[in-house]
């Protein structure tokens, strides 16, 4: 849980869980953990068992350029975010970033969609389950499916499409918590994840963890291909993306990435 004096933006705190103890450095206004992925995979597991006191969900949540360029440009966005238990850099943007500005440097680059698979593999070994929330019915039936001949071992207790509302959407939050699986990931990409875990947290006093991941299951269906390694080192991934989707991506970067440079020159220590 992160602890310590906030600013506006948030503030650099240590996560604490037991045994584990990360802290966090100032990047962009939000507290971003300092952990490599096979630490942070750990952890997820670790919390995963143990549920908190107050009857909610731990919320893990993971941020990039576009994030906390919106962060900055919306304050109800940055509360959402400011609830999280820990925050991870899924942009190597902020790696980068954190070995120029900050007094500690970031390890490496958390990507939900490499962290996953870490996770996951050490859930088969220690009976972790699953539930995987998000994208279109297809897309996640798709990404199920892929993930269980890759993990063949692993509990997945359920999964569900993102297009949920009213009284069905009531239902699989009942459904959900009744099947009280240790890691929910929860795929519908910002904001609405971070609306669902704010609105539904409660609700679900039985999940261990709630991991937003953003477009995970478009890349576990093998929707969406990711960058080649040395894009993802150079820091460039986000181009990657507009390459293969420019008419959904482009403005959307084009708009953001100059706010999200200024912001983390401005808001880093």
């Amino acid at each position: 849980m992160q602890t310590g004096d906030a600013n506006q933006y948030g503030s650099a705190y240590p996560l604490r869980q037991g045994a584990l103890t990360f802290p966090s450095v100032l990047i962009g206004g939000l507290p971003i953990t300092v952990v490599d992925r096979r630490s942070a995979a750990s952890l997820m597991i670790e919390v995963a068992r143990h549920r908190r006191s107050d009857n909610r969900p731990h919320y893990f949540t993971s941020a990039n350029g576009e994030v906390v360029a919106r962060v900055h440009a919306d304050e109800k966005i940055a509360r959402l975010f400011r609830e999280a238990d820990q925050i991870l850099a899924d942009g190597q943007p902020l790696v980068m970033a954190s070995r120029w500005l900050c007094s500690v440097s970031l390890p490496e680059r958390v990507a939900t969609t490499d962290l996953f698979h870490d996770v996951a593999a050490l859930a088969e070994q220690e009976g972790i389950s699953f539930y995987l929330l998000g994208a279109t019915e297809a897309e996640n039936q798709k990404a199920v499916t892929t993930t269980r001949e890759s993990y063949p071992n692993l509990r997945i207790a359920g999964h569900c499409h993102g297009y949920l509302s009213g009284e069905e959407l009531e239902r699989k939050l009942d459904e959900i918590n009744a099947l009280a699986p240790d890691i929910l990931w929860l795929g519908l990409g910002v904001p609405r994840e971070q609306i669902f875990v704010h609105d539904f947290a409660a609700r679900l006093a039985n999940v261990g963890v709630i991991k937003t991941s953003g477009g995970l299951f478009d890349h576990l269906a093998q929707k969406t291909r990711r960058a080649p390694i040395w894009v993802q080192k150079a820091g460039f991934e986000w181009c990657w993306r507009v390459l293969m989707e420019p008419r959904r991506l482009f403005w959307r970067y084009f708009t953001t990435n100059p706010y999200a440079i200024y912001a983390i020159l401005r808001f880093s220590k």
